[in-house]
Formats: structure tokens, C-alpha cells, sequence
């Protein structure tokens, strides 16, 4: 079995397109990723507005399209793949991001798989592979359903490097999570690093070729994936394993990785290497021995995440997690809202970001749509620094929006909806 192998590289602005191809190239992505078969590029938005390490950035998405076009991949081959969460606006995240430019850019498909997909039970998707999964078959007695176009499809995760308040790290393991579960995703949270390992499993069964592709050059640290401190790192990974490109992520974060639990587990099952003794690094060895002495995602977290943890592992979980999965489930989805959307966001956002807004990546984030790329990545950045707008006022009516979607999808809403949609169709 040959090691496995992760690469990493230091970038900027000028280079970052190059950089990108390189990277790629080093990891192998071409032995991973078929030419013969469709290949979606698993978006990542934690959070619709803009925040820095929280998701997906153009640069990122733009770098792997062109580097995929340069090594000949055929661009009607090429999709963006977004899921849809009852927290996050998946629509509002990819124009925030500026992701939906990149996509339109490059005149790609651009598929949001919870709208216009048909899914499939787990059961018919990977048979009796579902025997061996360490707790999804407790959590979903009847089974759940996953994206049909999945199955022979390649995949490259497009995840950031940041901190993760249930799982510590988060990254391209937890990537899959929105993608592959259907509903009631928070179901899973009392046991999400045993989670992490089954749609691992899944994905190595259902997928022609899974890759990762990670943007580091804002690194995320606090309560993430969203009320983080954001800093400037400048670098890029890269790694067909999706364990061991996690288990650098969090080594260089200043974690050790098989201290993570759905790290460990990924690798005692050999779903991956989740020991750093054990991974080939490629690249620039000097950039993967950095330790960036992160505080985690534990020791300020906001009110939201304490109410969480209580809720999922502490003392509210008797009295309190059985009305997650009853009709009463979306005072969780409004609590989150008010608190991220229209509280937080509005309030500490320009604070938390304001040492990396007016860095070169942060110029770059504000005058994308403007900026002249070359050969090698942007030369020219401008002297504008990002600017956050959705402050204040402007926030909160922005989030009174969010709300009313949040409601209106709420699964618990959204398949009473449809199973009388169904009804009146047959009738």
C-alpha cells in the first residue's frame, strides 16, 4: 500500500493560480480524477456572508477549474456542487463568496443538489456496506437518502483550514456531511466524528474519485466554523486522502490529529492516515512543520456553541434533544439565525475580521470582479481593502429574510409540504 501523501505550499495573490496547478499536481490528482466521468466541486459555505477561513474563496475555485482545463479535462465535465442546510443560504453564500462569479466565469454547471436532484437510499446506493457503519444505522433506522448523480461521479472537496466547535477541526471529511445526508442532518451531531467515518466510507464506495483541495490562506481559530479570529497563513493543500490532508490541517494548527476523534477512527479502520509520522509531505516540507499555536475552538466559544454543547453532550440533553426530532425542531434553526445572522455577524464581524481585511487576499476578495489575472495568478490586487456592508441595520433586515427560508425549509415543514404536494399530484 503505498503512503499516503499530502501537499502543501506557500502562496500569494501573484502566484496562486500556478501555485494551484502545481499543487494538484503533486498530490496526483490526476490518478484520482477520472477524465471519463463527471466531476463535481464540492463548494464549502459555512457561513452565506463573507467571513475569511469560513468558506470556499474564488481564488480557490478558480485555481482548481483552471487547473483542470490546463490538464485537460473537459469543462462540461465540471460542475459546482452546493448542498443546502437550515442555516445557511446557499444562494446568498455562493454570490457573498463570490463563488457563483467564478462558476459563470468559466460557464460551468452550477447544481444545487437538494433542488433539482433525485435521491436514493443508502440501502440501494452501497448495499451491505451499511453492515459495517459505526452509527448511522442507529441514528436512521429506516436509512437515509444521498444524491443519486453521486454514485460514479468524482469529487473534489473544496473546504478551508479552521476550527470547528463539534469537531475541533473541520475540513474535507466534514465536507461530505451536507452533502450526503439528506434531512435531519443535526441528528447526527451527538455522535458526528462516528458520522464523519461512515459518509468516508460511503464516499470511497459511491464516488470514482474523492480529492481534496484546502485554502489555508485565511486559517480560521475560535469557535468555528463561523464566530472565528481569521489570520493570514498563505498556504494551499492538497491530498487524495482525505484523512491524512485533514490530520496536516490540524498538525499545522497546532492540534495533534489522532487526538481528533474522527481522525483516529478514519485511521485505526483504514479509511486513511491520520498520523503526520506517517505521511509523505510534498511541496514545501518547511511550510507542513509551521505550528501556528491555535487556541481552539473551546476555550472562547459564543453563547450559541455553549447551548449546543449542553444540548448535544451536557446536562439539557434529556430534557431537550428529543424536541430536535419532533415538529418542534425549528426553534433550534430560528435560535441559530437570531443569534449568527442577526446579532453576531452585525455586531463583532468588523472587529474580528479587521487584521486581514486590508491584507493582499483581502484587496483580492474586494476587487474580484475587477482584477486582471495571468499565467501565474494576480499581479495587481488594487488598494481597496474588503469592506464588510452587512453591518448594522442592513444586517438585521438581511437576516429577517434568512429566517423566513429557514422556516420555509425546515425539514420537519419542507416533507409535509412535498407528501402533500405528492398526494394532490396522484389524485
Amino acid at each position: 500500500m503505498s503512503k499516503a501523501k499530502v501537499a502543501i505550499l506557500r502562496t500569494s495573490p501573484a502566484t496562486v493560480l500556478r501555485d494551484y496547478h502545481t499543487l494538484m499536481n503533486l498530490a496526483g490528482y490526476q490518478d484520482v480524477i477520472a477524465k471519463d466521468a463527471d466531476t463535481a466541486l464540492k463548494v464549502n459555505i459555512s457561513w452565506h456572508f463573507f467571513f475569511p477561513a469560513s468558506s470556499t474563496t474564488p481564488w480557490q475555485l478558480e485555481g482548481v477549474i483552471r487547473s483542470m482545463k490546463e490538464d485537460g479535462y473537459d469543462p462540461s465535465l465540471i460542475h459546482a456542487c452546493h448542498n443546502r442546510t437550515v442555516v445557511i443560504d446557499a444562494h446568498l453564500g455562493e454570490r457573498e463568496n463570490k463563488q457563483l462569479n467564478v462558476v459563470q466565469a468559466h460557464d460551468l454547471r452550477n447544481i444545487h443538489i437538494y433542488e433539482t436532484e433525485e435521491w436514493i437510499n443508502i440501502r440501494d446506493a452501497v448495499g451491505d456496506l451499511t453492515k459495517k457503519f459505526t452509527c448511522l444505522n442507529e441514528v436512521y433506522p429506516k436509512g437515509f437518502m444521498i444524491p443519486k448523480r453521486f454514485i460514479g461521479e468524482n469529487i473534489i472537496h473544496l473546504p478551508t483550514v479552521k476550527t470547528h466547535v463539534f469537531t475541533t477541526t473541520t475540513g474535507a471529511m466534514k465536507n461530505a456531511f451536507g452533502g450526503l445526508l439528506n434531512e435531519h442532518r443535526h441528528w447526527t451531531h451527538p455522535v458526528i466524528h462516528e458520522t464523519l467515518v461512515d459518509l468516508l466510507m460511503i464516499q470511497k464506495k459511491i464516488h470514482r474519485g474523492v480529492f481534496a483541495v484546502m485554502d489555508g490562506v485565511f486559517a480560521g481559530d475560535g469557535p468555528g466554523p463561523r464566530c472565528m479570529t481569521p489570520h493570514v497563513k498563505n498556504v494551499i493543500l492538497a491530498s487524495a486522502d482525505q484523512t491524512a490532508i485533514d490530520a496536516v490541517a490540524a498538525k499545522l494548527m497546532g492540534f495533534d490529529p489522532m487526538s481528533i476523534k474522527f481522525i483516529r477512527m478514519a485511521h485505526e479502520m483504514g479509511l486513511g492516515c491520520g498520523d503526520p509520522r506517517d505521511i509523505e509531505i510534498v511541496g514545501d516540507t518547511s511550510a507542513a512543520n509551521e505550528n501556528w499555536h491555535f487556541a481552539g475552538p473551546f476555550k472562547k466559544m459564543t453563547f450559541a456553541s455553549r447551548m449546543q454543547h449542553h444540548i448535544y453532550w451536557g446536562p439539557m440533553k434529556k430534557p431537550v434533544e428529543w424536541s430536535l426530532k419532533t415538529v418542534l425542531a425549528p426553534w433550534a434553526y430560528i435560535a441559530s439565525v437570531i443569534y449568527h445572522d442577526s446579532y453576531w455577524y452585525p455586531v463583532n464581524a468588523r472587529a474580528a475580521m479587521k487584521d486581514v481585511l486590508n491584507s493582499p487576499w483581502g484587496r483580492l476578495f474586494r476587487n474580484w470582479e475587477t482584477v486582471t489575472a495571468d499565467a501565474n495568478g494576480y499581479p495587481d490586487v488594487g488598494t481597496d481593502a474588503a469592506q464588510i456592508d452587512k453591518l448594522g441595520g442592513r444586517a438585521f433586515v438581511e437576516s429577517m429574510g434568512i429566517l423566513g427560508t429557514c422556516i420555509k425549509e425546515a425539514p420537519e415543514f419542507s416533507s409535509r409540504r412535498r407528501h402533500q404536494e405528492t398526494l394532490k399530484s396522484e389524485r
